[in-house]
């Protein structure tokens, strides 16, 4: 069973939905998930094209990127077409239907291979959320204010190596709001 090499995108035929995806080779698969039709790069056949075959695998990459590539879908065929562009005016990409047997094997090979990418994806996904987590600029912010904060716990023993000096208590000075004398009225 051969992996579906991706990537993979969705088109839009009349009312239905296809995913069609890449393998290497120029192999093209398209499949609404009852049926797949097969295509191969190398015998597109492109009207006025200036550009070598080999290309073709690229230019049908990047239109199904862009949501370009328009399929049409006819009895016992279907066709994939590729907009207009400077080195080839007109790409069409003939597909067949493949036989029952090759199209259940070509899904099986299709959804395993999807479930791999997810799984490939999701771990990829829970590392980058631990390292973000670890990494999180709120963290580093409170981290760094608490380094550069004096420890101001009751606890400890201040006057062993504490890093404020021991301010002396000034005759008169208010303990509620320390630094401003007491007045006292005299009538």
């Amino acid at each position: 069973m051969a992996e579906p090499g991706g990537p993979f995108h969705l088109l839009q035929a009349g009312p239905g939905r296809f995913l069609c995806y890449c393998r290497p080779g120029g192999a093209v698969y398209v499949t609404d998930a009852m049926e797949v039709w097969a295509g191969d790069l190398s015998d597109c056949p492109a009207l006025e094209c200036r550009c070598p075959a080999e290309e073709h695998g690229a230019m049908l990459r990047a239109a199904l990127g862009r949501g370009a590539a328009e399929l049409s879908l006819g009895p016992g065929s279907a066709t994939l077409r590729l907009p207009a562009g400077p080195q080839c005016p007109a790409l069409a990409l003939a597909l067949t239907p493949l036989p029952a047997a090759e199209a259940r094997s070509q899904l099986q090979a299709l959804l395993f291979g999807m479930a791999g990418c997810i799984e490939s994806l999701e771990s990829r996904l829970a590392a980058v959320e631990t390292l973000a987590s670890s990494c999180s600029p709120q963290k580093n912010t409170v981290r760094s204010q608490q380094l550069l904060l004096p420890d101001l716990s009751p606890r400890k023993n201040r006057t062993a190596g504490s890093a404020l000096p021991h301010k002396r208590k000034v005759p008169g000075e208010s303990l509620i709001n320390p630094g401003f004398k007491r007045r006292h009225h005299l009538e």
